[in-house]
């Protein structure tokens, strides 16, 4: 049976990754993404998301069979929580209807190693609150305090926290919706480009992601994680932090974290 799956950022990365490997085996995939995609929309404003999902609703009939939420930025900017908590966010509240509606939904999104490492908690705090005005005024004084590089931390850390909040309430578990992330390390996409042509910025990034198994990942290897996610053949596994990491995430915070 053909299925019908949203996919965010679909253009690039993990998101193109795994819209590929979806439509391989058959689905329907309504790409979503700034260009090159079945629905152009910006996930950084309020009225962006507000199209995204009503243009998915309206291709998919009001059934969605999954959603796979992968756009992201990681820029030291307040952008980048608009787009990586608050834009995931309203996606899925807005597509949640769509999703109850099918009779195997599942959910899953993008989340990160990063969502562990040291995050501004005003930032955190707000996201959880539901508060973007809150959210980026704190994220201006993160920048201001010479600290961006705690936003794409904070944005997947908040992000993380939401949705083991989320998975098991009435509306997600109550609905027989599925909801889980994948927490690459470090991932061979065009956003770290830049990072491995600086030898010293490369270094850096070994050290605060160290992957002992196999080394870096292309995007179809967290694809892959995550077509399972979304998958008629998990029906049990809700509320779950993937690390897809080579080890990076067991090494960094080592066997007491379980």
């Amino acid at each position: 049976m053909t299925r019908t799956i949203a996919v965010s950022g679909s253009a690039s990365g993990i998101g193109r990754a795994v819209a590929g490997l979806l439509r391989d085996q058959g689905d329907e995939v309504i790409g979503v993404d700034l260009k090159d995609a079945e629905v152009t929309a910006d996930l950084a404003t309020p009225e962006g998301r507000a199209h995204a999902v009503e243009a998915v609703l309206g291709l998919c009939g009001g059934t969605l069979d999954g959603a796979v939420l992968c756009a992201g930025l990681s820029g030291p900017t307040p952008l980048t929580v608009r787009v990586n908590f608050f834009g995931v966010v309203a996606m899925l509240d807005g597509l949640r209807p769509a999703l109850a509606a099918a009779v195997r939904p599942r959910a899953a999104v993008a989340g990160s190693i990063s969502g562990t490492q040291q995050a501004d908690p005003d930032v955190i705090a707000a996201c959880l609150d539901g508060d973007e005005t809150a959210a980026l005024a704190a994220a201006e004084r993160t920048v201001a305090r010479h600290a961006g590089h705690r936003l794409y931390p904070s944005s997947k850390s908040a992000l993380a926290q939401w949705l083991r909040r989320s998975a098991v309430t009435p509306g997600w578990a109550g609905a027989g919706i599925p909801l889980n992330a994948v927490a690459p390390g470090v991932v061979l996409t065009p956003m770290t480009t830049p990072l491995f042509e600086d030898p010293a910025m490369r270094r850096v990034m070994d050290e605060a992601v160290p992957m002992p198994l196999n080394g870096h990942a292309e995007p179809e290897v967290v694809a892959e994680v995550l077509r399972w996610l979304v998958s008629p053949a998990n029906s049990h596994v809700t509320g779950q932090v993937l690390y897809v990491d080579g080890g990076a995430e067991a090494t960094l915070r080592g066997p007491g974290v379980f």
